[in-house]
């Protein structure tokens, strides 16, 4: 989607290029509430699997194999990326990559070995990686190895979709260093064989700490640790206090394009919208100012026509608004794997079709988010304007508008009294106009929806959605819950002693970036995006046909069988981040569509 170049826009560009870049000094972050990186290690499991460990902490030190949107475009920049551009064999199964000669900051030469590495990792430690996906790479590997101390080849099972191969599944992949490859007792070869993987995998995820654990100390000593500062992005860890104040310095063996201009980058947490947004009110001079941050969308002074542009800038006297509209999907999830009454009531489709409904996504996008959103009609990011969106749900509301009186015809016309609320089940069983397997009679539909605190938009979302929710019969018992709690209590979970999994719905506020939206990482069985553990035969027919096929229909019927399913409930959209920068920031833009940050780039300006 684009805009037409204001005067105003044309003007400040013309400013800053008749300005030079300043070299030096410190830019401050003001973070969004509630996620402090909690993982350095990029082999990072699925209850950790979010934006603010991966594109704003890990990612500027460890580059993954191929680096996708920094100019702006949705493509893979291959400038910014280790790897040189995919050869493919005649059959289409085999695919040669050649690693670039950058340097670790150690010195050592980045080489196949690091990409073995990693994917000797996932060969034994998938399901403890939030991007692995069973039968998928690398499972779907016939072979796969070293050809020269800058080569690797992989083998597929059959012939792939080479878009999707690149965007999806080659993408996985961060390369790790040598001096990661050992153990307490010294160093292993989990690059040249997967016997020495489970004892290095063990041994790095004791050197970050409990992941878990909101205090957990290790992070303080992770900038001096001999396996984390070693790195191969563009910065390195300076510091990391317990208050959550993270400072990076410039890699000076950085060996890609776009050396740092600054001398720090520091992140400093928040813990509310309103705290952000004094912040800025303060502006970007003086003591714990801060030169970027994000425009709560609650604090948007007037409405807007075009969310990926936005409107009138109620901190425009010393910031620039600028949105970042990623290739993302929003949406909240349902746990099938709820031992309880509630796992089985998920697997209802009509419940799940009939809660969705309840969910007046036009109604939230013009009176709360003030136009900075769009509805979510299913798996696939309606914004930027693709045509991998299916015809049928590029326009309207297709296939679940809102519509209470209709929930309540589901809910009744499927074994439920809906004259009280919360609604009763009085047709238990599994025939025609029942409730379903394992909901008893006399069962009361009252769920618990846990969301993120410290965000006024989406609790104003979610005060609106228990109340549309109650008018059909359906009781959702909201709780707010600081969002690093909410990510670790409620993760994918299988039921047993020591994982009671009684977590019902959970609301980050958030949903999945996309590199190519197939669906294989949220819905197929077991994978590892799929929090909720929704399991479905024919979706995960349809989404190997996805991945096997160029063809656009293969898509489109994946992602119109899923939207009709609604396995998690889809939530209105928006702007990954509403950007404030500070006027006298250079380099900013092109902001990146798959959510990630380049401060590399950022430059003070020459005074005039």
């Amino acid at each position: 989607m684009s805009a037409p170049v204001t005067g105003q826009e044309k003007e400040e560009a013309m400013s800053e290029e008749s300005r030079k870049p300043k070299k030096g000094g410190t830019v401050t972050w003001a973070c969004a509430p509630g996620f402090p990186p909690a993982v350095i290690f990029p082999f990072t499991p699925a209850e950790r699997m979010g934006t603010r460990n991966i594109y704003e902490f890990q990612m500027l030190m460890y580059r993954p194999l191929y680096y996708f949107g920094s100019r702006g475009t949705p493509d893979v920049d291959y400038d910014q990326s280790i790897g040189e551009p995919p050869e493919w064999s005649e059959d289409g199964r085999t695919v040669t990559l050649r690693i670039k000669p950058w340097k670790w900051s150690n010195g050592e030469t980045l080489c196949a070995d690091n990409v073995l590495f990693w994917v000797n990792l996932m060969k034994v430690k998938g399901d403890r990686y939030g991007e692995y996906v069973p039968g998928y790479f690398p499972d779907n590997l016939t072979s796969y190895g070293k050809l020269a101390e800058d080569t690797v080849y992989f083998t597929f099972d059959k012939a792939y979709s080479k878009k999707w191969v690149l965007m999806n599944q080659l993408s996985t992949i961060t390369p790790l260093p040598k001096a990661w490859d050992r153990t307490a007792d010294g160093p292993a070869d989990a690059s040249g064989g997967v016997a020495d993987v489970p004892a290095v995998y063990d041994y790095l995820m004791a050197e970050q700490g409990d992941i878990i654990d909101e205090t957990n100390e290790h992070r303080t000593r992770w900038a001096d640790s001999p396996v984390w500062s070693v790195v191969s992005g563009p910065w390195r860890l300076k510091s990391y206090t317990l208050e959550g104040l993270v400072t990076f310095v410039p890699n000076e063996h950085y060996s890609g394009p776009d050396k740092p201009y600054l001398d720090e980058f520091r992140q400093v947490p928040t813990f509310s919208d309103d705290e952000e947004y004094e912040m800025l009110k303060a502006g970007p001079r003086g003591e714990g100012a801060v030169q970027v941050g994000y425009l709560p969308l609650s604090f948007a002074s007037e409405p807007t026509t075009d969310p990926t542009v936005g409107g009138a800038n109620p901190l425009g006297d010393h910031y620039t608004l600028v949105p970042q509209a990623a290739f993302c999907i929003r949406y909240f999830c349902l746990n099938y794997n709820n031992p309880t009454v509630a796992g089985k009531i998920f697997k209802q489709t009509y419940f799940r079709q009939a809660l969705q409904s309840t969910l007046d996504q036009d109604g939230a996008v013009r009176d709360i988010y003030q136009g900075y959103a769009y509805r979510q009609n299913g798996p696939v990011p309606m914004v930027p304007e693709t045509d991998l969106v299916s015809p049928r749900q590029r326009e309207g509301a297709w296939p679940l508008p809102f519509d209470v009186e209709r929930a309540k015809q589901l809910l009744e016309a499927n074994g439920w009294d809906t004259s009280t609320t919360p609604a009763v089940c009085v047709n238990p069983g599994t025939g025609p106009g029942q409730a379903g397997e394992g909901i008893p009679a006399g069962t009361r539909l009252s769920l618990s929806l846990r969301y993120v605190e410290g965000r006024p938009a989406l609790t104003t979302l979610m005060e609106k959605y228990r109340k549309d929710a109650a008018a059909a019969g359906i009781e959702l018992r909201m709780e707010e819950v600081y969002g690093s709690v909410l990510v670790a209590e409620d993760a994918p979970c299988v039921p047993g002693p020591d994982s009671p999994c009684l977590w019902e719905l959970t609301c980050w506020n958030g949903g999945w970036a996309y590199h190519y939206p197939s669906g294989e990482i949220l819905f197929r069985t077991d994978a590892g995006g799929n929090f909720g553990h929704y399991s479905d035969p024919r979706a995960d027919e349809l989404i190997e046909a996805s991945v096997t096929s160029d063809d656009l229909d293969a898509l489109y019927a994946y992602q119109d069988y899923i939207a009709e399913q609604v396995p998690v409930i889809f939530t209105p959209n928006f702007p990954i981040r509403l950007f404030e920068v500070s006027n006298d920031l250079g380099g900013f833009g092109p902001v990146n569509p798959f959510g990630m940050i380049n401060p590399e780039k950022w430059y003070y300006l020459e005074d005039d």
